[in-house]
């Protein structure tokens, strides 16, 4: 079968499964809509949601989630037969096109300028989404912002090009690039890889998909823990700072 015979095949593949009542937000839905190519259709999730302003509505964590269960011995019994995907194809993959797309935001950043979000609110466009990524990075810093954005939907996909529009240094970006997304892909992908396992001890493989999507959610809470303890962080160093003006003030 030549490459031309092969591209035919995966596109009547893929336009057969998606009449099959898909929902985009499911990440179980795209590993079953992708069957046995669902290990490329991750790889090209990761890098849409964080190199393609579009992609900012696909499910990276719970995906990436999914993913490491499907890479789970006990994969099948949880998801389905056919659904199978190698552990180190994500550990290697995930990250390095999770840190491709995120480069190619931060090149349009550089190379449009603010031009880039120069467009009028849609559906899938909202200048809110610009103005809350440029509040994390000013707020936590170029090197903080993006690593910690890797772990909060939406912003880790504007973020990048903002950090371009600012012109955050290209190698400065780089490293921390590569810092953040193999923390974001591989953390996610071993944690359920690490649990899938844990998950078929405390219920029936019959009654999983009720509480699988529950379970990726509390992950991804987990997830936000980074976040939540800068928050607290600042919110405290503030404080004292208004506690020192105070007594400065009485002195």
């Amino acid at each position: 079968m030549d490459n031309g015979e092969q591209t035919r095949a995966l596109t009547q593949y893929l336009g057969n499964q998606m009449d099959l009542g898909f929902n985009p937000l499911n990440p179980k839905d795209w590993l079953e809509w992708f069957g046995p190519f669902a290990l490329f259709g991750v790889w090209a999730i990761l890098f849409a949601e964080t190199g393609l302003l579009l992609g900012f509505f696909l499910p990276g964590d719970s995906l990436l989630f999914i993913a490491g269960v499907a890479a789970s011995p006990v994969a099948e019994a949880i998801l389905g037969e056919g659904v199978k995907i190698s552990i180190w194809g994500l550990l290697i993959g995930a990250p390095i096109f999770a840190i491709a797309g995120a480069q190619l935001g931060h090149y349009l950043g550089a190379r449009y300028g603010s031009k880039l979000f120069d467009r009028p609110d849609s559906r899938f466009f909202k200048r809110e989404y610009v103005e809350k990524a440029e509040y994390y990075f000013n707020k936590f810093g170029p090197a903080k912002a993006v690593v910690l954005a890797r772990f909060i939907p939406i912003v880790r996909t504007f973020l990048n090009p903002v950090a371009g529009v600012l012109e955050m240094p290209a190698r400065q970006f780089f490293i921390w690039n590569v810092v953040g997304g193999v923390i974001w892909t591989d953390g996610i992908i071993l944690a359920g890889y690490a649990l899938a396992k844990q998950i078929t001890k405390v219920m029936d493989p019959a009654d999983i998909d009720k509480y699988i999507l529950p379970v990726v959610a509390i992950i991804v809470l987990i997830s936000l823990t980074p976040i939540f303890i800068e928050v607290w962080r600042d919110r405290r160093a503030k404080r004292r700072q208004a506690n020192a003006s105070q007594a400065e003030e009485r002195v």
